[in-house]
């Protein structure tokens, strides 16, 4: 008995593309639905009978990136269908996939940020306090996790007041950095060569003993963060070295600053991406304004 055209398109996706078990069954399980959705063949699915299936998959609720994922394997199935002659033209390309709204980026504030590296300056462990002196220039550079913790020692003059940032593919660029962690860099110095072994020396600014890279690793970094955000009372979900890059970036744009330079700061490729944290801004006055406006409570019934 002759496979059927999903068939096909199941062994082609295994055989051709290297596709798991388990990607293959996702991919029968959406195209199945799909085709009992509509009630119809492979050899008669239309533009049509696509957007019927989205529009059939919203009012049973299903989440935008969910929608989009079993779009994409009708778009698949589809272009195999076309290339197959089992369709004489591609009814996918025409449909667009739903939209999905990306979430605001979460942030702390520069008073929950100063509390985060009081408990942390006021540690008797000298790791907690280096994760202190981690997070103010985190806070005052925007650095990426994986760009902070790589850090060498001789990227940062003090003199000028700026760190040397070896991003994405390769691409440098100079951060200032404040006064204030400037100081807070100056003050670990001298605690830096404890966290070298005996007789070695490290070129990175912030060394370690244990891990293989020979500085502190982002791991490290990331569960130090979660237990000081615990210490200090806060939601330690809601903390990570991703945040305080976030919240860099709000602090500076809610304090007028130029979005290009923002842009540069962070090391972003396109503009768009740093405008989100404008929508940040957008929302919390609107939210300020709801809740201070003195009409808010007026009835205009």
């Amino acid at each position: 008995m002759p496979l059927s055209p999903l068939e096909m398109f199941l062994d082609m996706i295994s055989a051709e593309k290297g596709a798991s078990p388990k990607t293959v069954e996702a991919y029968e399980y959406d195209l199945r639905q799909f085709l009992s959705l509509c009630h119809v063949s492979a050899d008669q699915i239309g533009a049509q009978e696509i957007a019927l299936y989205l529009q059939a998959l919203s009012q049973k609720h299903y989440a935008p990136k969910s929608q989009a994922r079993k779009l994409s394997a009708v778009r698949e199935f589809c272009k195999f269908l076309y290339g197959e002659k089992f369709l004489k033209e591609n009814p996918a390309e025409s449909i667009e996939a739903p939209k999905q709204q990306k979430p605001l980026p979460k942030f702390l504030t520069p008073v929950q940020i100063a509390k985060m590296c009081d408990a942390a300056f006021s540690h008797q462990n000298l790791s907690m306090r280096r994760i202190g002196v981690m997070i103010e220039l985190m806070f005052a550079t925007g650095l990426r996790v994986s760009e902070l913790v790589a850090l060498k020692e001789n990227d940062v003059n003090f003199d000028r007041k700026q760190v040397f940032v070896k991003g994405k593919g390769s691409k440098e660029r100079l951060v200032p950095v404040s006064e204030r962690a400037v100081k807070v860099l100056a003050d670990y110095a001298p605690d830096r060569q404890m966290f070298i072994k005996n007789g070695k020396t490290s070129a990175y600014l912030f060394p370690s003993k244990s891990a293989t890279s020979g500085h502190i690793t982002r791991d490290m970094f990331f569960k130090a963060l979660k237990k000081l955000a615990l210490e200090c009372g806060f939601n330690a979900a809601l903390v990570s070295p991703h945040t305080l890059r976030h919240s860099f970036a709000t602090n500076l744009i809610n304090h007028k600053a130029d979005l290009r330079s923002v842009q540069k700061m962070l090391g972003h490729e396109n503009i768009a991406t740093t405008e989100i944290y404008t929508h940040i801004t957008s929302e919390r006055l609107l939210q300020t304004v709801a809740q201070k406006h003195p009409l808010k409570d007026f009835d205009l019934g």
